[in-house]
């Protein structure tokens, strides 16, 4: 069953984002490479970052000490030498993220042409955004182009001279030539997720992403309408006329 959304499904903005961001990844690089044959290579890439249960990326690999769901002290014994513990409380535990881009090369040389990244919780907060930033920095400054994916609301935005446009999604595209000038698809959230262009070396045409296309052979192949809880409110509030606007489309095509 397809997603209850034109566009992007809010409802992925969970801990469901982590699977469908390492998909999608691969589905555009499958989606990208007949087009690009046989001058050049789409290659979904992958790293892992250490976040806590937050979803933020953090640099120590023990925090010093983390507390919930206290239970009471237990005052009776195990036999004559055995006490219970007074307290069973949970500790914070890190786990490891994937976090997922596509680098295009070129086929002969594999020579860096253009990074798409899409954006994750981890590198839109803490420790981790200031990490993304100095890669993104590094590829600013280079001779490939960058495009970037923003599907999440929650977070900081992409640093931009000029302010951004209204949209709850973006996606970004710096065209080395064109620095610092970047173009910019606003994505509402009723609406369908763009097609746009991906740069490629001097003298060849750009080639089309559909990322509505994408999106959706992610949703149906992963089974996401399985998993999605939509009975309940999306783990990102929406604004109360998105909501009412949300809950219309699940109780439409949820019948």
């Amino acid at each position: 069953m397809p997603s209850p959304f034109p566009g992007m499904d809010p409802y992925l903005e969970s801990d469901d984002w982590t699977s469908f961001h390492t998909h999608l990844a691969t589905e555009i690089a499958r989606q990208l490479t007949p087009r690009l044959r046989p001058k050049y290579v789409a290659m979904p890439e992958k790293r892992f970052d250490v976040v806590d249960e937050g979803g933020i990326a953090i640099e120590s690999l023990y925090p010093d000490i983390g507390v919930a769901g206290v239970k009471p002290p237990a005052p009776e014994a195990i036999g004559q030498a055995v006490a219970r513990a007074p307290y069973v409380l949970q500790t914070v535990m890190e786990t490891r993220a994937p976090h997922a881009w596509v680098e295009i090369r070129d086929a002969a040389g594999r020579r860096l042409v253009t990074t798409i990244e899409i954006l994750s919780p981890w590198n839109k907060r803490g420790p981790g955004r200031q990490e993304y930033l100095d890669k993104r920095r590094s590829l600013l400054r280079s001779s490939s182009h960058l495009v970037e994916i923003d599907l999440l609301r929650r977070g900081r935005r992409l640093p931009m001279k000029d302010s951004l446009p209204p949209g709850s999604y973006y996606v970004f595209v710096s065209r080395a030539e064109q620095r610092p000038m970047v173009q910019v698809w606003p994505i509402a959230l009723d609406h369908p997720l763009p097609t746009f262009p991906v740069p490629l070396l001097p003298g060849d045409a750009d080639v089309l992403l559909d990322l509505q296309s994408s999106f959706q052979n992610v949703y149906d192949l992963g089974g996401f309408d399985l998993v999605l809880d939509y009975s309940k409110a999306p783990s990102v509030p929406l604004q109360e006329d998105q909501a009412a606007w949300a809950t219309e489309r699940v109780r439409a095509t949820r019948k």
